[in-house]
């Protein structure tokens, strides 16, 4: 009994030592559950305070962090969350927070973009989920022979806005009409960036668009075309009694545009003034050559300035003073790009009587004259030799008793001296001759300067400027613009390129007729010439306008990528609009598909500026005159055998008061003064009557006479 109770005892007091030790571990656990509890929820609550949140209520169970109350926002509830997570564990945190309530929310803009290239057509923007995105790809692929369309459009499910439908056709027809452009839909508004092939193209083209805007549409368009060849590259700035004013006004880029208007508005010019942008200008100084010849003018108050290509032209009145005149025209001179040549010219007082004479030859080959000549014998003289060796487009020639003796022997050796010129001026007064211009001739300058010592004689200034441009010399034999294209189009219609059905890639081997078409372009890279394609009539309208554009591009990416330059050639889809057979048959169709090339300008572009002229200043000598022996050198010369036979035939006459001179090629008149030359040109012209005697018919009956070929025998 006694051990039986001390194993109770035993028992009991294990019990009880178990059941102390267990109640200090929980007693332990839930003191330090609390403290992680309050120390987390002081934490949170103090950093959410930091930050500015303090309508977020901080509770805790356990481990886990409560976050309660209400949100003005949905970015502070997003910025509560972070800032807890920042302290806790993220996945202690539970969210319960609210939001307060928000107005109906906005739908987002939506905007999409067409982006058209050689490549394809890019889609890209945020159109409504109503919007069949499906439907609107296809479409553009049947209607378009574009090689690839790129979808990137994302939707949104909200309701399709007002004028959406509208605009997205219209921008879908701009995208089907341009070959490159950038096309802007939103609601109600569509604007449309791209180049057009040319100007009647563009006008075209914004004309299209404006008919298919639909009401309520707003449009918008900025298309450019090439700049146009100008020619000649003309700029001429004016100040006289209305004031500093452009008559024509020229320029190769933006920046130099602006460079000319603004010379001219610090020359004195007021008001709005335009200049044209072109291709053609002689010079990348351009620019520069024009701003500066405006100042000069400007400081001299009065006259004007031309600038055609790379001949400038200054003319001020008789009352710009002279030292004045000298000053600026020798600062424009040294200011001047190497490529310009400057002829400044001052007119005389009218008490003094100015007397000169100019004849001014274009590129078209067309002549003007003008200036004071002798009498009316004289001028008719003058008249009729400028008439014998060029087209007269304007003859302004004034009889005038004050011109010095031999004046009209003087302007006909300048006209003459003109022949070696394509383009460009002769300028004749009593104390010099100039002649300036453009030639194809590379010895121009050495002969103008011999035609006018042998026609002047002796004593006689003169000053030549000729430019030398080798598209001009016929001794190279470098095709113009329409050989270029004739060359062109012989190689298409006898070459084997063709192209894959419905689609731009280029069939068979190209190579040969690349080949070919580079041989070519190597003398004709200069030219502006246009690669168009043409369809059939099988297919819609637009598709084989597309069509025929991809073809002509892919024959001018090909010649790219074979090293031909095609910086000035432009590719230009017509599609069926011009057939040159009937679409009816097979052979008829395949006649109408072709690539036919098309001179844009007969004026080459001028990558390069010519060379700087040729300067001759000097006075001419007597061409009788027997130029000193040069000092020979090496061996001498033996002396001449004595002839083997007696020359036979009467003897020469002794050469001493003969009045001959010695010449190479037989005897000469004896050197004339201009005054005795201009006498020989009063040939006395007889007018018939009805009593001049004339020459009697030949008789028909004399033997072996000639049977008249004109004779009905």
């Amino acid at each position: 009994m006694t051990s039986l109770r001390r194993r109770l005892t035993t028992s009991l007091a294990a019990l009880a030592v178990l059941g102390g030790a267990g109640g200090l571990c929980w007693w332990g656990a839930q003191a330090a559950a609390t403290f992680i509890e309050t120390r987390s929820a002081a934490e949170v609550d103090e950093t959410l305070s930091r930050a500015g949140l303090d309508w977020v209520e901080v509770r805790t169970d356990g481990l886990l962090v409560e976050l309660g109350g209400t949100a003005p926002s949905e970015l502070d509830r997003f910025r509560a969350t972070t800032e807890a997570a920042s302290v806790v564990d993220p996945s202690r945190i539970r969210d319960a927070m609210s939001v307060a309530a928000l107005e109906a929310m906005t739908p987002p803009e939506f905007k999409l973009e067409l982006l058209r290239g050689d490549q394809g057509i890019s889609l890209i923007g945020l159109v409504p989920a109503a919007t069949d995105r499906t439907a609107l790809t296809r479409g553009l692929r049947l209607e378009t022979a574009t090689p690839q369309i790129t979808d990137l459009m994302e939707s949104a499910d909200y309701p399709v806005p007002p004028d959406w439908d509208d605009a997205l056709r219209l921008g879908l027809t701009a995208a089907q009409a341009l070959a490159n452009a950038k096309i802007s839909v939103a609601p109600g508004v569509v604007h449309v960036t791209a180049l057009a092939d040319s100007e009647p193209d563009r006008n075209r083209l914004e004309g299209l668009l404006r008919r298919a805007t639909p009401q309520g549409v707003t449009l918008t368009t900025e298309i450019s075309a090439p700049r146009p060849v100008i020619a000649p590259f003309l700029l001429r700035f004016v100040i006289d009694e209305t004031g500093p004013h452009f008559d024509n006004c020229a320029a190769d880029d933006e920046a130099a545009r602006q460079r000319i208007l603004d010379a001219a508005r610090q020359a004195g010019m007021t008001g709005n003034a335009s200049c044209a942008l072109g291709l053609g200008a002689p010079s990348a100084e351009w620019g520069e050559a024009a701003s500066l010849s405006i100042a000069a003018l400007a400081d001299l108050g009065e006259g004007s300035v031309t600038l055609s290509d790379g001949d400038i032209a200054l003319r001020v009145p008789a009352s710009v003073e002279r030292p004045a005149f000298d000053q600026a025209v020798a600062a424009l001179q040294a200011g001047l790009p190497p490529t310009f040549a400057l002829i400044a010219n001052r007119d005389q007082d009218e008490g003094s009587g100015r007397i000169e004479f100019q004849a001014t030859l274009t590129d078209g080959g067309t002549l003007s004259i003008r200036g004071g000549i002798a009498d009316t014998r004289m001028r008719e003289a003058v008249d009729s030799f400028a008439r014998s060796r060029f087209a007269v487009a304007q003859s302004a020639l004034r009889n005038d008793e004050a011109v010095p003796g031999g004046w009209t022997v003087r302007v006909i050796a300048a006209l003459e001296a003109m022949d070696v010129l394509h383009s460009g001026q002769a300028r004749v007064t009593p104390d010099l001759v100039t002649v300036t211009g453009i030639s194809g001739d590379s010895e121009a300058t050495r002969r103008a300067s011999g035609i006018l010592s042998q026609r002047l004689g002796a004593g006689a200034r003169y000053e030549l400027s000729i430019r030398y441009d080798r598209r001009l010399d016929e001794a190279l034999g470098l095709p113009d613009g329409d050989e270029c294209v004739a060359r062109l189009n012989r190689v298409m219609q006898e070459s084997a390129i063709g192209f894959e059905p419905a689609r731009a890639a280029i069939a068979g081997d190209p190579a040969p007729t690349l080949a070919k078409l580079a041989a070519i372009m190597a003398d004709c890279a200069d030219f502006q010439i246009e690669a168009g394609g043409h369809t059939d009539s099988q297919g819609s309208e637009g598709f084989n306008a597309d069509l025929s554009r991809a073809r002509a591009q892919a024959i001018l990416t090909a010649m790219a990528e074979t090293g031909i330059d095609v910086t000035h050639m432009t590719a230009r889809g017509y599609g069926e609009s011009q057939p040159i057979a009937t679409n009816e048959t097979e052979e008829g169709r395949e006649a109408n598909r072709r690539i036919e090339f098309r001179l844009l300008s007969a004026r080459p572009v001028q990558n390069a500026p010519l060379p700087e002229p040729v300067t001759v200043s000097g006075v001419t000598r007597d061409v009788t005159e027997t130029p000193p022996e040069p000092e020979q050198k090496g061996p001498e010369r033996p002396a001449d055998p004595e002839p083997l036979l007696p020359v036979m035939g009467p003897p020469m006459p002794p050469a001493e008061g003969s009045g001959l001179s010695v010449s190479t090629l037989g005897a000469s008149e004896e050197f004339q003064t201009l005054d005795e030359r201009e006498e020989n040109i009063r040939v006395p012209i007889l007018t018939p009557e009805a009593d001049t005697p004339r020459p009697s018919p030949r008789p028909s009956a004399v033997p072996g006479a000639p049977e008249d070929e004109d004779s009905d025998a």
